[in-house]
């Protein structure tokens, strides 16, 4: 494409090929529609040729000396070249690099996971690639990470085969997987994602019976207990608090007759105290008296 000039607002040219006046050569090389060779002719008399046929006259080869020019049908011409690579795009395959990264202290949990998003991917036909992070010390065990990265393509070596054995560059090691032969081959079909099992409405109609079915047996059971415990709790209830008002009255009588007995024990305490005080200081006053009489 030629380096437009300054201040050339036209916009570029999408379709290079020269045809027909946009030939500015002397002379040109002329094929025939047929595909014949017609010889070396002055570039207007080429062009007339083509006119008198209705067809364009097109540059096929322009680094030749001289160029070589073809009569045909331009726009048909155009069009076979679109079909032709849109049916070369259609059977070519289109290959994804997807990426999942790993820990050397990786849990067995977190690595299940990231295991089965390599799988998923695998059986979408992608390439997988695996990168294990170092971080501070750990890159002084790269070992660490490549027993994981083998250990990971042991057990995928049905759906995977490595294209890049594991390679440490910097704080990072990779591994390359692809799809295997018998992923390619549609051996092994893609599941749904996730794994999850595809339920259909025959089994979704079992398992609502299933679950329609335990619900009321449960709520069977669950009446059934909540009235035995109401009889049990009725019974054991009545006989509590009458055994609860006996004890009750039991002790309440006990409890005033010991209060009665202590009352009567101390008004008779009381009674006798001032008569008792009254005598014992009655006898000396008696003996006082009674000395000087004598």
């Amino acid at each position: 494409m030629p380096v437009p000039r300054r201040f050339d607002r036209r916009p570029p040219e999408r379709d290079q090929t020269r045809i027909n006046e946009r030939i500015r050569v002397p002379e040109v090389r002329v094929i025939g529609e047929d595909g014949s060779q017609i010889g070396v002719m002055r570039t207007d008399e080429a062009l007339r040729y083509a006119q008198e046929r209705d067809l364009d006259l097109v540059e096929v080869a322009p680094d030749a000396r001289p160029p070589v020019t073809r009569i045909l049908d331009y726009s048909k011409y155009k069009y076979e070249q679109a079909q032709k690579q849109k049916a070369a795009r259609k059977h070519q395959q289109q290959i994804t690099i997807r990426e999942i990264k790993f820990r050397p202290k990786i849990a067995q949990n977190d690595y299940d996971t990231k295991k089965g998003h390599v799988i998923r991917f695998l059986k979408r036909k992608d390439k997988v690639k695996i990168t294990i992070m170092f971080r501070g010390r750990e890159v002084t065990h790269p070992e660490r990470g490549q027993m994981l990265l083998e250990r990971l393509a042991e057990e995928l070596k049905e759906l995977a085969t490595v294209e890049q054995r594991p390679n440490l560059d910097g704080r990072n090691m990779t591994m390359m997987l692809g799809p295997s032969k018998a992923v390619l081959s549609g051996q092994i079909d893609e599941q749904p994602t996730g794994d999850v099992p595809v339920v259909t409405p025959d089994d979704a109609g079992e398992s609502a019976e299933a679950v329609a079915g335990e619900g009321a047996d449960t709520s069977a059971e669950a009446v059934a207990a909540d009235g035995a415990d109401e009889s049990a709790d009725a019974p054991a209830g009545d006989g509590a608090d009458e055994s609860a008002d006996a004890s009750a009255g039991d002790g309440a009588a006990t409890a005033s007759g010991d209060v009665a007995a202590n009352g009567a024990e101390g008004a008779a305490n009381g009674a006798e105290s001032p008569a008792a005080a009254d005598e014992k200081p009655a006898a000396p006053r008696a003996a006082d008296a009674a000395e000087p009489a004598a």
